[in-house]
């Protein structure tokens, strides 16, 4: 296992991390514990120093099988990240009610990263007013919390307003892999996180399983590579040869993801980037990317549509399914038709466009979208 460390607080981790969102379940939906808690032990007794869960993960139970699984002196060989859900703090004690809930969930004394889940513009808003900074002192001076840091989904801008706002963040965990080295964080992001001793975590690197199972043109540039390797270990690779990334989370759902995974993160020490690896990443991300229509990065600056067209969705659904090189967006579609935010209300006002900062042709894209989902 590749090991890593967390710049300024110099604590070693590994650069797989087991994410604890999508563990096996039983027929009736729950947790299969005796499998997730198999599947976490074997990954630590394999290397894995990082373990990932969250409040609301698999409807709060992830955090309860997390807390089994570490026992028996599993507790004391890993780096525990949990995160305060935002949406549910509305007092500034909230927030050390919450973090009290899942410790005890969680069958431990402290975690060594809490940090506040899914951060964007809004969010901050809400957690300077209540005053996050006071809660981090409080919750690290009693022992609970080692390290703050945050999760993000939202832009560049908003990225670096996130890092400008402390200088205590320690880690920021942010969505990255082939198709997003330009949306929210973007890799320049990164790249200042890394600048400033702020550890990066990765989030998605598969694409929600995505980069997991390629189209057969994707899997044709691979294909024509001298390297053979699983797109899923490409994908990957992109990921840990990069400097500034200290743990690459993988949600985890068999057995077999878990061997898997543990064989390709079997690395003495961090790979170099070759140019013909570059290269192949560019061809790749060009080759899917010439599957999508809009390439909308989903930044709103088009919303509120005053006809209520929920632009975003509708792009973001449609490029989504010609990514996958599947049909399901005709029946999300029929959704937004009911939820009566579908692109035949747009009047062609154009506010859209004016707005969008990508200057997109949106009017053009709702009608050629509309027409293909609907014949």
């Amino acid at each position: 296992m590749l090991t890593t460390k967390f710049p300024t607080i110099n604590r070693e981790s590994s650069m797989l991390g087991f994410g604890c969102m999508r563990f096996p379940t039983t027929p009736e939906g729950k947790i299969d514990e005796a499998e997730a808690i198999r599947m976490i032990r074997h990954a630590i007794d394999n290397g894995v120093k990082y373990i990932d869960t969250a409040y609301p993960y698999h409807g709060g139970e992830s955090e309860i099988v997390v807390g089994k699984a570490l026992q028996d002196g599993y507790r004391e060989k890993v780096i525990l990240t949990t995160k305060l859900p935002v949406w549910n703090v509305k007092t500034h004690e909230d927030m050390m009610k919450l973090l009290d809930e899942q410790l005890e969930k969680l069958q431990t004394d402290h975690v060594d990263f809490y940090i506040l889940h899914a951060m964007n513009n809004e969010r901050l808003d809400a957690m300077q007013k209540l005053d996050y900074k006071k809660f981090y002192a409080e919750a690290m001076a009693q022992g609970k919390v080692l390290y703050p840091g945050f999760s993000f989904h939202d832009d560049a801008k908003a990225f670096l307003r996130m890092l400008d706002d402390w200088d205590q963040w320690r880690m920021a965990q942010v969505q990255m892999n082939i198709l997003d080295d330009e949306n929210q964080a973007t890799l320049e992001g990164v790249r200042e996180a890394g600048r400033r001793g702020v550890g990066v975590v990765i989030m998605e690197p598969l694409r929600g399983g995505l980069l997991a199972n390629p189209p057969s043109d994707v899997a044709a540039v691979y294909e024509a590579c001298e390297d053979q390797r699983s797109p899923v270990e490409w994908a990957f690779r992109y990921l840990y040869t990069m400097p500034e990334i200290v743990t690459i989370l993988s949600g985890m759902s068999t057995w077999e993801q878990v061997t898997d995974n543990l064989r390709i993160f079997d690395l003495k020490e961090q790979p170099v980037l070759t140019e013909t690896e570059a290269a192949l990443y560019k061809s790749v991300k060009a080759t899917y990317m010439a599957r999508t229509k809009t390439r909308c990065t989903g930044c709103k600056y088009c919303q509120p549509c005053p006809m209520g067209v929920q632009i975003p969705r509708i792009f973001q659904g449609y490029d989504a399914a010609m990514l996958r090189a599947d049909s399901s967006f005709a029946s999300g579609y029929e959704r937004i038709v009911a939820d009566e935010a579908d692109a035949s209300r747009c009047v062609r006002c154009r506010k859209c466009e004016r707005a969008c900062p990508q200057h997109l042709p949106i009017v053009q894209y709702l009608q050629e979208i509309h027409a293909d989902s609907t014949k």
